[in-house]
């Protein structure tokens, strides 16, 4: 029975990492596509719109989908992080061992 158990807490200890593993590949994606487009967003702007560098920075049109794509990945974080209840009393001792451990 205690094999068993033992398999089940290998299990989900399991999926928990690979819920985080996915989480931060879909941050990394994130921030590289966003710096890509914001960067030839304002390329754009002052190559062919003739603005100075500060007015295509200050242009909000170049950061919409870098904000709504920024909720969904907060939203991910939450799904993925929010389950452990982070500022409670276990968090800290569990945080605390852990890094005693090292």
């Amino acid at each position: 029975m205690e094999n068993f158990n033992k398999e089940q807490q290998y299990k989900r200890a399991q999926k928990r990492v690979n819920e985080i593993k996915k989480f931060y590949k879909h941050l990394t994606v994130y921030i590289l596509i966003n710096l890509v487009f914001i960067g030839r967003r304002i390329y754009k702007d002052v190559v062919y719109r003739d603005e100075s560098i500060l007015d295509a920075l200050s242009d909000s049109h170049n950061y919409y989908l870098f904000f709504w794509w920024g909720v969904a990945v907060c939203v991910h974080g939450f799904v993925v992080f929010g389950k452990q209840k982070l500022f409670s009393k276990g968090w800290e001792e569990r945080k605390i061992k852990e890094y005693m451990n090292q």
